[in-house]
């Protein structure tokens, strides 16, 4: 942190879990092009840690290195502006990133960066919005952004705004991320992705699991991530979270995790994680108040 720069609220970094999705079943489209979608979102306690430091009025700013995307693109830069412009917020901020989610995994890293920038700002810049409308604001970022506002694990339905909250068992999981990148548009638009699934309920899902409709194409298109896919399967029910790249498992304990995470090949990155059904974000929010 440069030494100059002046806090906004505490000096505790303020969290922004990933998620997974347990399941995730396509259901149907509208005329948009928009996939209607049926999928158990549930938050992990691996997070992407966030700063807000003050700046003169008008000026909003990232600052600190991130190689993986301009400024002008970063959700955390969008989210502040279109929060400012939308209210007439004249305060300046600088935010700085302490990045732990691996980009481009399905992990919702850069939708729960963006939810955690409105919640803390509506607090530092004193908005005093209610929860309903950052997350409709949020949604106007990205459709996972609004889940990462409330704070809660849920199921989620339409193009994944419509959300239940809901609480999942609280498992342990090792999460890979293979090299491969996955072209989220490209799974999408592929003509031999499940577009039909029959509608399905959360009660179904926690009864009975579910499946991960774009994965049998995401398998087809990545050799690499069918591999990973094909190594979890050894320690049990191999998933692969949104549209990849990640996927995981589901394991027993934490101890069982770490002895599987030992023997991840060195050309991916793993990691142990656990459920969450309340996000550290709302802990954090508390704490400033409080």
């Amino acid at each position: 942190m440069n030494k100059n720069n002046e806090f906004l609220g505490l000096p505790e970094p303020w969290p922004a879990p990933a998620k997974l999705n347990l399941c995730l079943h396509i259901v149907g489209r509208r005329a948009d092009g928009y996939h209607l979608l049926q999928s158990a979102m549930q938050l992990i306690d691996l997070c992407d840690e966030l700063q807000f430091y003050q700046r003169p009025p008008g000026v909003i700013e990232r600052v600190g290195e991130n190689a993986d995307i301009s400024a002008e693109a970063d959700l955390i830069v969008r989210a502040a502006r279109l929060l400012a412009t939308r209210y007439e917020v004249f305060d300046g901020v600088a935010i700085e990133i302490n990045k732990r989610i691996p980009v481009q995994g399905g992990l919702g890293g850069g939708s729960s960066n963006a939810a955690t920038v409105l919640v803390a700002l509506n607090y530092l810049w004193r908005l005093d919005l209610k929860i309903e409308e950052l997350a409709a604001l949020g949604l106007e970022l990205g459709a996972d952004v609004p889940i990462f506002v409330r704070g809660h694990s849920a199921w989620a339905e339409g193009v994944g705004e419509q959300l239940t909250p809901c609480d999942f068992p609280q498992q342990v999981y090792l999460v890979l991320k293979p090299q491969a990148g996955v072209s989220t548009a490209a799974i999408f638009q592929d003509p031999e992705l499940t577009r039909d699934s029959p509608v399905t309920t959360v009660q179904a899902f926690v009864a009975a699991g579910g499946r991960n409709d774009c994965a049998p194409v995401v398998r087809k298109r990545s050799g690499e991530i069918a591999e990973a896919l094909d190594w979890l399967a050894e320690f049990g029910e191999a998933r692969l979270t949104g549209t990849g790249a990640c996927v995981f498992v589901a394991l027993p304990d934490e101890a069982t995790a770490r002895g599987a995470l030992a023997r991840v090949p060195a050309r991916w990155a793993g990691y142990v994680v656990r459920g969450l059904n309340r996000s550290p974000l709302l802990d954090r929010l508390a704490h400033e108040a409080g």
